[in-house]
């Protein structure tokens, strides 16, 4: 399969953005929570092929990590899980992406459809500035077309806040534009956001890197909580972060003229204490990377 760019694709969103025990707590599940698994996904930029023969299932209700160093396709196969890696002229890829068993890059499945099901958050946190609090959280109404009344946006926008973490702080400025904001609340403020629109997916690309200490240990609180609503794939670099949040783990690694894969995937416990390869001991361990 070879994606193509959709005559809808611009009717997407720009953001639709413990300890190591504790993190790997069975969750709550619910008929909404997803599964989203990738079966023998390839990507290419142009004629250079940069993920090759991807194969890996992302549970429902648990937060899967992606690691690696820089360039070894992780974001890209981020991307490429809610129809993003698309966008770019150049791009193709070939695999089947399947959320409960359907492949979101089949023809009948339009891209509107796929944005709502797998949200995302980037890694500069990227709310709409000029916009109040309350309008960023409801802007995702928008793009479903759904109706709602004044008391129903009310209870939306306490609700997607509460989810990121973010009530308390600015429940009493809602209509304050939402770029006044510090860092780590305009990125809580991004998932707040994302959540509107009830994803059964959400990916962050590296959401803590732009955040302080203290702001990414709220966003990390946050995950844990929002794991009980929806399925979540973190790409991140920080492998203390890995180990905190996640149940998951995935370990690409690419080299000169080979393309970016999977070395190892499996529990993160077992992943950073018992790594089956030694190329993952050595990146867990800062050896490289």
């Amino acid at each position: 399969m070879s994606a193509s760019v959709p005559s809808d694709a611009t009717l997407a969103m720009p953001s639709l953005g413990a300890t190591a025990d504790a993190a790997h707590e069975s969750h709550p599940t619910s008929s909404t929570l997803a599964e989203i698994k990738a079966v023998d996904v390839s990507a290419w930029f142009g004629t250079h092929k940069v993920l090759e023969r991807v194969n890996l299932t992302m549970h429902p209700g648990e937060i899967t990590a992606l690691i690696g160093p820089s360039g070894c396709g992780k974001s890209t196969f981020l991307r490429i899980l809610n129809r993003m890696h698309e966008l770019v002229p150049i791009a193709s890829l070939a695999g089947e992406v399947l959320l409960d068993g359907e492949d979101i890059y089949d023809a009948n499945m339009r891209i509107t459809r796929a944005r709502r099901d797998i949200g995302m958050v980037f890694q500069k946190p990227n709310p709409f500035p000029a916009m109040s609090i309350r309008d960023n959280v409801l802007a995702g109404l928008k793009l479903t077309g759904k109706k709602a009344t004044k008391s129903e946006k009310d209870d939306l926008v306490e609700r997607c806040l509460r989810l990121g973490g973010l009530w308390k702080e600015v429940k009493d400025r809602l209509d304050a534009p939402g770029g006044g904001l510090s860092g780590g609340q305009q990125q809580r403020l991004c998932i707040a956001r994302s959540m509107a629109i009830k994803p059964r997916v959400l990916l962050m690309d590296e959401p803590c890197s732009a955040l302080d200490p203290t702001s990414t240990r709220v966003i990390e609180e946050t995950m844990r909580e929002l794991a009980q609503e929806v399925t979540i794939v973190i790409v991140t670099h920080n492998m203390q972060q890995a180990a905190r949040v996640s149940d998951k783990t995935a370990f690409f690694l690419a080299s000169q003229g080979v393309p970016g894969g999977i070395v190892e995937h499996g529990d993160t416990v077992a992943m950073f204490q018992n790594p089956q390869d030694e190329r993952t001991s050595d990146y867990v361990n800062g050896r490289f990377g």
